[in-house]
Parts: C-alpha cells; structure tokens; sequence
C-alpha cells in the first residue's frame, strides 16, 4: 500500500528548503567576478611620501558609483577626495587630501562585475610607518548577509519558477496534450509563474541595496531601484517581466481555449502556434539570464549567450517536464491517467535534453574554468564537479525510469475497469443494505437518538450522510485505481527521486552562477603570485632590489652587483650599488656605472655614476625617474684597466 502524497510532498518541499538554505548559506556574499590583480599603493606597503591617488586594476572592466573607491585614515575618517575615475579601462583611481600624515590607511573598494556581480574588499597600505588603525578590514563586505541571503534565495526561486513554468508547458504540448485539462497540471505551470513574477520583483527592489550598502531598510529605497534600471541588470529583470506578460497570455490560452478545442484540425493548428510562441517567450526569458551574467562577459560571449540560452531551455525541458510527470503520476484523475505513451515521450524529450546539456555544459566549463588544475583548485570546478556527480546519479535514476516505463502494463485500464465494476457491485450492495436498516427501524429514527430533525427537515441530514459516504469512497476507488498497477507504482517511486536530486541539482547550479568563474580565479592567483614576488624584490618599504651576476674574464673578474633603488617611483630616487664576491664578501673594483632605459617611450639611456662610500659600496642621490614603466637597468662593472662586463635586468619602476 502505497503512502499518501501529502507526506511525499512535504519531504520534497522541506528537501527543497534544505538544499537553498545549506547551499546558499554556504555561498556566502555573492563571490567576486572580477579580481583585484594590482594596486597603487600596494598591499600592506609602505611609502615615504603621501600619494596624491590610490588605484586599483582589475581583471575586467567595472561598474563604478560615488563610493566604490574609499580611503580611510587611522581614524576611520575619508581622505578621499572626488569621484573615482577610469584610468585604463580596467584601473580605476581616486584622488587623495594632500599632506596626509604619517599612519596606516585602509583602502576599501566596493564595485559590480561587467556580468552584474558585487566586488568588494579591502587592503591597507602605511605612510612613513605603520600604526595603529581602528577600522576593521574584515568588517568589509558587500553586504550585511540579510540582503545577501534573501538576493541568493531569490535567484534559487527565479530559476526554480522558469523550470517548472517552461518544463510543464513543454510536457503539456508535447508529451501529454490531455493534461491541459488537468488541474493539478495547471497548477504546477501557473505556480511556476507566480514564483518567476514574484521572484524577479523581489529581485528588482533588492539589487540596489545588494550592490550598495547592504542594509535591509534600502530595499524600498526608490531612488536605488532608478539607478538599477539603468544598468545592464536591471533592464534584464524588466525584460523579464514583459516577458512574463506574454507568458501568462501563453498560459491562459494553453488551459483555456486550447482545452475546449475539440475539432481536430484546430487543434493541431494551435499546438503549432502555442509552440512556436511558447518556444520564443521561454527563449527570451532565458536569454534574460544570459545577457546579465556569465555568458555576457569573458571569452566569445557572442557564442557564448546562445550557447547558454540552449542550457537553460535543456535544463528546463528535463527537469521541468520532470516535475509536470510527478504531478501527473500522483495527482491526475483516475478517469484519465498519465498514459504510457506520454510518459515514453517525456523520456525521448529528456534524452534529447541530456544530449543538449552534454555539449552546452562541455563549452561553459572549458569557457569558465580554461585548465583541468582549475576542477580542482577552485571553488568553481567544485561546484562544477559536484553538479556533474548530480546530473550522473540522475541520469542512472532516469534510466531506472525508462525501465519501468517499458514494463508500464498495457491492461492497465482494463485493470482499472475491473475495479471501477467491483466497487460500483459493492457500492450497491452496501446501499441495499442501508436501505433495509432504515426500513427495519421505521420510518425514521426516534426524535433524540439518531441527533436527525425530520420535522422540520425531513431526509435532508441522512441524504448529506449518504453523500458523504459516496465521495469517500469514490475517493479510495480513485485511489486503488491509481495504484492498482505495480510498474506505475514503481514508475513513480523512480520519478520521485529524480525529482529528489534536480532540487539539489538546482540549488548546486544557483551557487554555481554566483561564483567567481575558474579561470578569473586562476588568473588572480597569478597576479598575486607575481604582485608577491614583486614585492620580495621590491621589499616592504617598496625600494627596488636587483641581483645580477657578473663576469669581466680576468683575474677575480667574478661576482654580484646588487642595485638598491629607493623608492623605486617617478621622481627623485636614492640609489645603492652593492659589489660582492661569489663567497658574499664585499671587495672593490675600479668603477661601477648604471644606466636607465625605458624602451617603450624611446626613453635614455639615462647615465648615473654613482659615489665610492666603502669596500663594495657606491651611492647616488637624486637619481630621476621620469615615468613610470618597464625600465631596463644596465650596469657596468669593470674591474681592470681591460676587463669590464654590462649586465642587465629589467624593472617596473614608479
């Protein structure tokens, strides 16, 4: 005996709930898009003279407002001044108070990735030496975590809301076309629209706070939800929206005028155009999605925003049509059941999703990811790994599907006949029955003892009696009709589960779209690598440090120049040049000179002979930077009348 579905039911909700909450709690801030992969000043440096500005580059073109660029004195207090400016495409800048003493200042950075994404963090950098500092680094972020939350679980629910509206639709017109006039079906699309509206208002009011302050009270901040509308994300949500217009019109007609049609011909005609036009509305609501996030940015968004479209229709076929099956198996009169050919339809539909997804999938995680080292270094090729895991196991579960579908029982409403006969035999036997009670006991029972008011209301109470005993056991009729088939039993077991695991598969995907791509976050691991190892050559104080080994040929000709230059920045710079045997101990030679190339603005070479200070050690002050760039440094060391070598090594400096 089967359990009822309310149960089952309850258990898919509460699996539901839990899968967005864990996920998306886990998520965490929506993660970066775009990474921070250079700054000036840098993390954690410290410069002898106040900078006139602090930039930051990166990885990709940025969506600026007044207060995406912050600088924050030990005090906590701004020192910026004016709005940040584009400086390179990818290098934003903001002006800084002149005279600034000296302290640890926080730099804290706040900005939308070009697909819609929030930035944010922060660093410090000192003047003259560090201190004591009381804003609190790790206190930035994009959000306070409400508005974070409720922005995820909105986008779980806009997803959520596509699939089952678009899924349902699609297994209605070409799987099922009886089920148009099922309300429980009806039900499924129409709530499927109802999340999507819902969820795509809720996403409109939320956006500006979730780019901006975070704070719970700018939600209904009307001047916030104009400057959403003008961005590329918001005219996606209202794209959304007249969409969805046409998708109730789509809906309405579906149950409605195309359920009453009965000529054949009409019928067809309007499957057609209900396909073509169900097709189009589902396309542009998927393409909503594509213009705005991942598809629409990176490497071949051209391809990539169709490639993605193809994606979210697959997934909304499969696990949509998924659903609309379900509802169907379980809740579908037993006068008109879901038939085998339907249900072998559906699964030809889902084979051909799966193809679909196959090839979209392959394209995005080479689009996203770019290494195979990034499945497993990154957050994304987590995500992506265990979203692949998911969608196995449920195909394994599909094909457990199909086998029962191919041992669904053809006599399966000659079965259910059979019963209809024995229960309408029984009915009327227990009805019989009744009668000859009523009759043996009288007329009527006695005034007080049967609680029935015959006076006034002659047979009215025993009549609603009877017809309340007649539609209970119409209802366990239906009930053993539904069941009375043990592949169609088994058949919705197996559905039940897959459905089970396309609502994690769902919340996973969700994750997925709000987490920073493989290949950016591979891309800034590599720039930090390198900020890093600048750094060491550069050193805490950001004075530049170059090694060159040398070898004039004679006697003692061997050994290591080391050129200090401090503070490495356009303008006047203080330089040390350190000569040292191949043991490190210092010795001198007759001269040492330096030159200074900057080979892309035809620049030098700029000559400097530096001043003997002791054993191994020459000085110059005032040596003049006058760009910041790729330099290269030459040094000549000669350490006889004959024997002399140039070495080189090339430098950012400034």
């Amino acid at each position: 005996m089967t359990q009822t579905i309310a149960p089952r039911v309850r258990t898919l909700v509460l699996l539901l709930l839990a899968a967005a909450c864990a996920l998306l709690a886990g998520a965490g801030p929506a993660s970066a898009h775009a990474a921070v992969t250079g700054s000036d000043p840098g993390q954690g440096a410290v410069v002898d003279k106040a900078p006139t500005r602090i930039s930051l580059t990166f990885s990709e073109p940025v969506a600026l407002s007044d207060d995406s660029l912050r600088v924050l004195d030990p005090e906590g207090k701004r020192v910026d001044t004016g709005k940040p400016s584009d400086v390179s495409g990818t290098t934003y800048a903001v002006p800084l108070h002149s005279g600034l003493p000296d302290g640890t200042y926080t730099v804290a950075y706040q900005v939308v990735s070009a697909d819609s994404h929030p930035v944010a963090g922060a660093y410090t950098f000192s003047i003259g030496a560090p201190s004591k500092t009381t804003v609190s680094v790790s206190g930035q972020s994009a959000d306070d975590g409400v508005v974070g939350w409720l922005y995820g679980f909105g986008r779980y629910v806009s997803y959520a809301g596509f699939i089952v509206m678009a899924g349902g639709a699609a297994f209605v017109l070409a799987c099922w076309r009886r089920g148009s006039g099922v309300r429980p079906v009806q039900r499924f699309v129409v709530s499927g629209w109802v999340a999507l509206t819902a969820a795509t208002l809720a996403l409109l009011l939320l956006r500006g706070s979730f780019t901006g302050s975070g704070k719970v009270a700018d939600i209904f901040d009307l001047s916030l939800l104009g400057q959403v509308l003008q961005t590329k994300t918001g005219a996606a949500l209202v794209s959304r929206l007249l969409l969805l217009a046409a998708a109730a019109l789509f809906i309405a007609v579906l149950f409605g005028a195309y359920d009453k049609r009965e000529d054949a011909q009409e019928k067809r005609d309007l499957t057609f155009g209900l396909s073509i036009g169900g097709v189009v509305v589902a396309a542009g609501l998927a393409a909503s999605w594509a213009m705005s996030e991942h598809a629409s940015t990176g490497l071949q968004a051209g391809l990539a925003m169709p490639v993605d479209v193809l994606h979210l229709l697959a997934v909304a076929a499969w696990l949509g049509g998924l659903g609309a099956l379900l509802v169907a198996l379980y809740r579908a009169p037993a006068d008109a059941p879901v038939d085998r050919p339907a249900v072998r339809r559906f699964s030809q539909v889902a084979f051909g999703s799966v193809l679909v997804l196959i090839a979209t999938g392959t394209y995005q995680s080479w689009r996203q990811l770019g290494s195979w080292s990034a499945f497993t270094d990154t957050r994304y090729g987590q995500l992506l790994l265990a979203k692949i895991g998911l969608v196995i196991v449920m195909v394994g579960v599909a094909w457990i599907s199909r086998r029962w579908t191919g041992r669904l029982a053809e006599t399966a409403p000659v079965q259910a006949a059979a019963v209809r006969e024995k229960e309408r035999v029984g009915a009327g036997t227990e009805t019989a029955g009744d009668v000859d009670t009523t009759a043996a006991d009288g007329d009527a029972p006695a005034e007080g003892e049967g609680g029935l008011d015959t006076d006034e209301h002659p047979g009215t109470e025993r009549a609603a009696q009877l017809a309340r005993q007649q539609a209970a056991r119409d209802a366990a009729r239906q009930k053993r009709m539904r069941d009375a088939d043990p592949n169609r039993f088994g058949l919705r077991r197996s559905v039940l589960s897959e459905a089970g695991i396309a609502v994690v598969l769902l919340a996973v995907t969700t994750v997925l779209t709000q987490t920073e791509p493989g290949r950016t976050e591979q891309e800034a691991k590599a720039a930090s690598s390198s900020s890093a190892s600048a750094a060491s050559d550069t050193g805490a104080s950001g004075a530049l440090t170059l090694n060159m080994p040398f070898d004039t040929g004679g006697e003692d000709g061997k050994g290591i120049v080391t050129v200090d230059l401090d503070p490495a920045r356009v303008g006047d710079n203080e330089m040390h040049v350190f000569v040292e045997r191949p043991n490190g101990r210092a010795f001198d030679i007759p001269e040492v000179k330096v030159e200074f190339t900057l080979k892309a603005k035809d620049i030098g070479p700029l000559p400097v002979v530096p001043d003997h200070i002791a054993t191994g050690h020459w000085s110059a002050n005032g040596v003049q930077i006058p760009m910041a760039g790729d330099w290269q440094v030459d040094v000549t060391v000669r350490t006889s009348d004959i024997d002399e070598v140039t070495v080189s090594k090339n430098a950012q400096i400034g």
